[in-house]
């Protein structure tokens, strides 16, 4: 059953938050990756190539732990436990709008990088949070 997220975690992926994404490498190990971020309600958003580790790893097991700091206090948390979900992104339209929003600056990418980009999308099943 999907989660909702809290407010003060939507509030931190409304802003520049870091989160760190953890996937199931095919030997059972976690693979972690620093990722731009952000909502769309309650689902939290990424993009990645889908022949990168992440990408394979989710493509092969879409269990996925995304743990996200409040930027202005990091011993704050919020980690969701929950499923992915690979969706094509051809033009890199979530890369480009990510990048402005952490960069101030238009998100390039070599165009035989753009045909491989998904969106991933994360779906919560569970829910810690850890608040000071």
């Amino acid at each position: 059953m999907p989660k909702s997220l809290p407010d003060r975690l939507k509030s931190w992926l409304d802003g520049r938050s870091f989160p760190v994404v953890a996937t199931v490498d095919p030997d059972g190990r976690p693979q972690l990756s620093i990722v731009w971020a952000k909502r769309d309600g309650d689902t939290v958003l990424f993009s990645t190539l889908r022949d990168r580790r992440k990408g394979r790893n989710l493509t092969r097991d879409p269990s996925v732990t995304v743990l996200v700091t409040n930027p202005g206090t990091p011993y704050e948390y919020v980690e969701i436990r929950g499923i992915a979900e690979l969706v094509d992104d051809a033009d890199g339209s979530l890369i480009k709008e990510l990048g402005l929003r952490y960069n101030g600056e238009d998100f390039v990418e070599p165009e035989e990088k753009s045909a491989r980009r998904v969106i991933v999308r994360v779906t919560a099943e569970h829910i810690v949070e850890y608040v000071d």
